[in-house]
């Protein structure tokens, strides 16, 4: 077994069904951990089910359980077997089995997701996602993904602003050779920007990606190139960005650590024909399993925080806030999110300056997602200037 294993996370049986159903919604269907962790799931699940056996033989006349876990070829399979004469249903056993050890089994789970921290663009996403997604205030857009049978991935997108009646779209085609870890993919849009990406991951050494990402504009001429660099492992995420400009490349950096929750980022950009650093930013964070809390400071002037809890499976919200150096005002939002049903959700954010927005997002069927949004201004409502936005995600 290589030092950090992959683990897909699969339901064997009826017991584990709602257990998968749950990790499914909450969005772990692939966690990479180290063998310690790998250890620690299947003791967490055999925990479990010694409780269940106490359970069994105190409620039960002539039950029987017997559990298996194994881990062989990257995958995690944890299968149970019941047999017994009592009153009780199969499926009410069933489904306490799966609720016992679902708790225990989440617990691990984030442990090994927080074993590698999240890159720095990526602290305080959960609630920054309750602002952003969901909503297209102003737009009409659709977004078409398609995948041939050889495994090439396409995706177009096409994106109208109701101010000024500007039409965008972008193709973009992926192809990825898994046996050597790499990614290709070309992208166009109708700036006619041509663009091209190789990335190779987990070649040279594990948790290791790098990436070479070149645009081409064929009507200016102008060219540009970035090599883009990645490291993570257990408690670090690392980041080198490095501008191919001869003149001076430009050098952004990022690094985040992580450990038992708590999480510290660093964010720069040096300037190497000025010799300036032009960007320095830092922020701190600490993360459970339904709550979130980040702070960042940027170039030391402005002041931000979110934060972001869970309360159930159904609602999520969020808050943050803004100051900046010099000013006296400070911005702060509100933002919620309403799970209806498993195809449907609402959502809703209203900040300082009186601007209401309100999003609902419809699965109609698989594979076809209708998103609504409004924002109003709430000091001028009868003054107009409302804004209204349409999408529709089609997947194949």
């Amino acid at each position: 077994m290589s030092a950090y294993t992959r683990v897909d996370i699969t339901a064997t049986d009826a017991a584990l069904a709602s257990m998968y159903l749950e990790m499914s919604l909450l969005g772990i269907r692939t966690v990479v951990v180290s063998p310690q962790l790998m250890t620690a799931l299947i003791k967490a699940w055999m925990w479990s089910l010694k409780r269940i056996m106490r359970l069994v033989y105190s409620k039960l006349q002539g039950a029987k359980l017997t559990c298996r876990a194994a881990a062989f070829s990257g995958k995690l399979v944890l299968r149970t077997g019941v047999s017994f004469t009592s009153p009780y249903s199969c499926r009410s056993l069933s489904v306490f089995i799966s609720r016992s050890f679902v708790r225990a089994v989440k617990v691990l789970l984030q442990i090994a997701i927080m074993s590698v921290p999240p890159t720095y663009g990526d602290l305080g996403k959960s609630a920054k996602d309750i602002f952003n997604k969901g909503y297209g205030f102003g737009l009409v857009k659709l977004d078409v993904k398609t995948k041939s049978d050889s495994g090439v991935e396409f995706k177009t997108s096409g994106l109208s602003n109701t101010d000024t009646s500007k039409v965008n779209g972008s193709l973009e085609t992926k192809y990825k050779w898994a046996e050597y870890g790499l990614t290709f993919t070309e992208k166009w849009t109708t700036d006619n920007t041509l663009g091209t990406e190789i990335c190779v991951e987990d070649q040279i050494t594990k948790g290791l990606k790098l990436t070479f990402d070149t645009t081409f504009s064929p009507n200016t001429g102008k060219k540009s190139g970035k090599v883009k660099t990645a490291y993570k492992r257990d408690y670090i995420n690392l980041g080198v960005d490095v501008d191919l400009d001869f003149a001076g490349p430009m050098i952004h950096g990022s690094g985040v650590t992580g450990y038992d929750g708590w999480l510290a980022g660093y964010q720069m950009a040096f300037d190497t024909a000025k010799s300036k650093l032009t960007m320095s930013n830092f922020a701190i964070g600490y993360k459970t399993n339904d709550f979130q809390l980040h702070t960042n400071v940027n170039d030391g002037s402005e002041f931000a925080g979110t934060i972001y809890q869970k309360v159930n499976d159904q609602l999520e919200t969020a808050v943050n806030l803004a100051w900046t150096a010099g000013s006296n005002g400070t911005r702060f939002g509100i933002g919620a999110k309403y799970q209806l049903d498993s195809n449907t959700s609402l959502s809703a954010k209203v900040n300082n300056a009186s601007l209401v927005g309100i999003g609902y997002t419809q699965t109609l069927r698989p594979g076809m997602k209708l998103t609504l949004s409004a924002l109003v201004d709430g000091k001028s409502i009868h003054a107009g200037g409302h804004k209204l936005g349409l999408g529709l995600e089609l997947e194949a």
